[in-house]
């Protein structure tokens, strides 16, 4: 028995961590049926209480001010996330597949730009946008994250791994460029792009801290800054648990769709 039990220590010990991992999620899922204003009592004996109930999420979707905030939210995200993963593609075939003047050099001068922390950039930023009257609007959140040289870095790696025998086989049937990419290398690479794609809406779906300093209406909050308002405004923890999970679920739904196709592509971006 004691030698059986020695065996499963890895998976108690993996259950274990699995269960403190999971605590988080499941507290804020609890606490979005709780009817209170605070947090009372022990968040696992919540589902024993008589006050489970739907009315926060119903307070969430017939208020105005979600509805916009989810809306703001989806705009400033697949916008972004459909460029980010355009131009990936893009410059991650030119960097792996074309030969030009100091190619290596612009590249990793592009990689550089990742040590900068965008905590740097956010008084210059503030002023560039304020002198074009970008302040309170969109275009302050979504163009900034056009593209990002990460994915570039993903798709690079990645486009590296294919063999040049594919290419040479099409360019001597006649293929040009852009057949060579759309046709065959592109197709090959849809397990990075979705990665690129699963990092980039995980990215600005959650952002709080940009919109937060470049947004300064109610009007104009995505889901992010709207919840951290409303908790500082009204104090409902049921009603900011429901806020909470409404905006969780669709990163998790695009982690799971893209779940096969994002190990893949981490796998073979170089980052085993």
């Amino acid at each position: 028995m004691g030698k059986k039990l020695y065996r499963q220590w890895p998976y108690i010990l993996l259950v274990f961590f699995a269960f403190l991992f999971l605590s988080p999620f499941l507290i804020m899922l609890i606490g979005s049926f709780v009817k209170m204003r605070t947090v009372v009592g022990n968040p696992y004996l919540w589902l024993f209480q008589e006050n489970l109930t739907l009315d926060n999420y119903r307070y969430i979707f017939t208020n105005g001010r979600f509805v916009q905030w989810i809306a703001n939210s989806l705009i400033i995200t697949i916008i972004p996330v459909l460029s980010q993963m355009f131009f990936a593609a893009i410059l991650g075939y030119i960097f792996a597949k074309k030969r030009f003047f100091a190619r290596e050099f612009i590249f990793w001068v592009m990689m550089a730009v990742i040590m900068v922390p965008n905590q740097l950039l956010i008084i210059p930023r503030y002023i560039v946008f304020k002198n074009l009257e970008w302040i309170n609007t969109y275009w302050p959140l979504i163009v900034p994250e056009l593209w990002g040289i990460l994915g570039v870095f993903f798709v690079r790696q990645f486009m590296m791994t294919l063999p040049k025998e594919l290419e040479e086989a099409a360019y001597m049937d006649g293929a040009n460029d852009f057949t060579v990419f759309f046709k065959i290398l592109l197709p090959l690479s849809k397990p990075v792009i979705a990665t690129v794609g699963t990092f980039a809406f995980i990215g600005c779906w959650n952002d709080l801290l940009t919109p937060l300093i470049y947004t300064t209406s109610e009007e104009m909050y995505p889901l992010t800054v709207g919840l951290a308002s409303m908790l500082t405004k009204e104090g409902n923890f049921g009603v900011e648990m429901a806020g909470s999970v409404i905006s969780f679920i669709p990163t998790f739904l695009i982690f799971l769709f893209f779940q096969k196709y994002f190990v893949k592509g981490i796998a073979l971006s170089g980052l085993k």
